[in-house]
């Protein structure tokens, strides 16, 4: 147990290593809590480029108290994803252990911690695990009340009002994608099922949560000009098209999933051919003989799974919160071939197998992505920025960046905003500032334009697959 928790703890802080903004929208969502600190913009925010950004700012909010602690923008921006991290695993280990036994709480664990998605969002500068978190802890409430076969407090509601809510300030109504069509399936299915363990949930908390999002939707409608356009119409709208967002095929995740939660989904099915040749392949015998906790868990990932897939647009990451339950399954599995006397030894290697697998697996992806990392110069732009803020404050300059492709370079220069090529020009003859930041490409046209403009040595370093000039520094 020690041993998969310090490679846990280790896989997950060094993943992502050279830390940097510049893919999968790391810099936008960094930006969030950046203009909340810099402008005091706390309910609505903008992108680098000056559209609006189209998350709730619930993260955005808690990154803003973490830098007030800690005043280093690196902690804030990865540490609720980390925390997100390390909570779902302890919660996730003490859920299948306490049913499912020790082992299979391990195992459990380790399939959440050892695949190629968990270490790789465990410090990424995104919403997608607090937000499998709190999708997570509201499963496991349903999860909780059809094991034990009991209904609905009035207490259990506003627990599921409070996590919904939180859910829907992360990203949305997303929620309702990973978590009704599972509750429906379960009520509705024709196996005999505990239906107040769900059904006395009540309609309120689903409803009322939704109202709260609804709030903010309404209030950047009337004060956040081309709000409904960008975040109402393309981003939420726009995703059941076909022509706003690149579409994928129905199957998109599927074999993703099997190959990102590799070697456990080859588990999962072996243990289910188990299960079915115990049962001598009688399918509605085993769903009459399956637990109600076990079913939920089923009806949890695969109805999921289906609306997700339902969707034309697709990312591997929007799946993510999926893989939770399905590690709570695996454990599901695990118990219930443990009982098995015939199966229980051959099963035991199987899973000591497929432990040392994912740790050869995970750890070699993990090391071979930081390494290569280090060597293509991933973070050349982050110690470029930071070689300029140490100039510019040496220097006493006064500092502004050229309009660019990369959103992180904004915040590598602690700048609020971009300027553009002809604004920046006026200023800088003006004498407005001292300092400039542009693209390679857009320097000569700039050093023709500018008054006593001079190029500085200061540059960043090549990035692998780079083949243009990056960026310099114009000093006066």
């Amino acid at each position: 147990m020690w041993i998969v928790a310090a490679l846990l703890i280790a896989f997950f802080a060094i993943a992502n290593l050279p830390w940097q903004l510049d893919n999968y929208d790391q810099a936008k969502q960094a930006f969030t809590s950046f203009q909340m600190v810099k402008e005091g913009r706390w309910f609505y925010q903008q992108t680098p480029h000056e559209r609006v950004a189209t998350k709730p700012p619930l993260v955005g909010w808690v990154s803003a108290g973490i830098f007030a602690l800690t005043r280093s923008w690196d902690v804030a921006w990865r540490l609720p994803s980390f925390l997100a991290a390390i909570g779902l695993s302890i919660v996730l280990f003490r859920a299948a252990s306490s049913v499912y036994g020790s082992v299979a709480g391990l195992i459990a664990l380790s399939a959440f911690a050892f695949n190629l998605l968990t270490p790789r969002l465990a410090t990424l500068v995104r919403t997608d695990m607090p937000l499998a978190l709190v999708i997570f802890l509201i499963g496991l409430q349903i999860w909780r009340h059809a094991r034990e076969r009991r209904g609905w407090t009035t207490r259990d509601r506003r627990w599921l009002f409070f996590l919904l809510t939180a859910a829907m300030l992360i990203k949305g109504p997303i929620v309702y994608a990973f978590i009704l069509p599972g509750v429906l399936l379960f009520v509705l299915s024709i196996r005999k099922t505990p239906r107040a363990a769900v059904r006395g949930c009540g309609w309120w908390p689903w409803l009322a949560s939704l109202g709260v999002f609804l709030l903010w939707v309404l209030g950047g409608i009337i004060f956040q000009p081309a709000f409904f356009d960008q975040v109402v119409m393309r981003e939420f709208i726009g995703r059941f098209g076909t022509t706003v967002h690149q579409p994928k095929q129905f199957f998109f995740y599927v074999p993703h999933l099997l190959h990102k939660f590799f070697p456990w989904s080859v588990l999962m099915l072996a243990l289910a051919i188990v299960d079915l040749r115990a049962c001598q392949w009688k399918v509605r015998a085993a769903l009459r003989e399956m637990r109600p906790e076990a079913w939920w868990l089923i009806c949890w990932v695969f109805g999921g799974l289906l609306v997700m897939s339902l969707i034309p647009s697709k990312r591997v990451d929007r799946i993510f919160p999926i893989i939770p339950p399905l590690c709570l399954l695996l454990a599901a599995q695990i118990g219930n071939i443990a009982a098995a006397e015939d199966w229980r030894e051959r099963v035991s290697r199987w899973i000591a197998v497929a432990l040392l697998l994912s740790i050869l697996f995970t750890g070699s992806y993990s090391i071979f992505k930081v390494l290569s990392g280090y060597r293509g110069h991933r973070d050349a732009l982050v110690e470029f920025g930071r070689d300029v803020r140490e100039a510019a404050a040496a220097h006493h300059w006064r500092l502004e960046a050229v309009r660019s492709e990369d959103e992180g370079l904004l915040l590598y220069l602690d700048r609020p905003r971009f300027v553009r090529a002809d604004e920046a020009i006026t200023k800088w003859n003006r004498a407005e500032f001292d300092a400039l930041v542009a693209p390679g490409e857009e320097a000569p046209e700039l050093m023709r334009q500018l008054h006593d403009a001079a190029l500085s040595e200061l540059r960043p370093a090549e990035r692998r697959g780079e083949s243009e000039m990056g960026y310099v520094l114009i000093t006066r």
